[in-house]
């Protein structure tokens, strides 16, 4: 019998997310950009913290339009260091603001998902891990892309938080081979 990656457990709201979202090709350059965001903000904590705040984190980040964060200033930064509903981090939320201008200028240019899915030609990495032992926390391409990304303006994009966006986003299928949705995930690229 198939079972699901075991980093999931069993928690409703984990489950939903392997099942629904973890994987699943993104395509939206906005969409993109909130995944590594919060992948950034996961930074030192566990997933779930993160899933569990992501309602909160959506309505204090005005929906993670980053074209509203690039304006932002101390006023703004203060408020989000006031709210109980995030992660009050006064770097990651600096950076947050930083990085949606980065974001801007990258979007003008070629589109933020352009940039993302040139790194895999515009279709996903379909790994065939058997064992979570075998996935990995970063890879060379992670590194590439975090590399790229701090160029660019980015911050807190290190090589780690750039894999597990890219699993986040479908840049890479790491569903192991086991689990129900490595195929459904994978019959979803482009």
């Amino acid at each position: 019998m198939a079972e699901r990656c075991g980093w999931c457990g069993d928690d409703p709201i984990y489950v939903a997310y392997h099942d629904d979202e973890w994987g699943v090709p993104e395509y939206d350059s906005r969409a993109l950009w909130e995944k590594l965001i919060l992948d950034g903000f996961q930074a030192g904590l566990s997933w779930i913290t993160i899933l569990k705040k992501r309602a909160a984190f959506r309505e204090a980040f005005e929906g993670f339009d980053p074209n509203v964060i690039a304006t932002w200033g101390e006023a703004e930064v203060a408020h989000l260091l006031s709210n109980p509903g995030i992660v009050r981090h006064r770097g990651k939320i600096e950076a947050t603001i930083g990085n949606a201008r980065a974001w801007q200028k990258i979007e003008q240019q070629q589109g933020f998902d352009r940039f993302l899915w040139d790194y895999v030609d515009g279709r996903p990495v379909q790994n065939s891990w058997t064992a979570l032992a075998e996935v990995p926390a970063f890879t060379p391409l992670s590194t590439q892309i975090s590399k790229d990304l701090k160029k660019a303006g980015f911050r807190f994009c290190g090589p780690t938080i750039v894999y597990a966006a890219m699993q986040a986003m479908g840049l890479v299928n790491d569903h192991l081979v086991t689990c129900p949705a490595h195929a459904r995930v994978a019959a979803l690229a482009r």
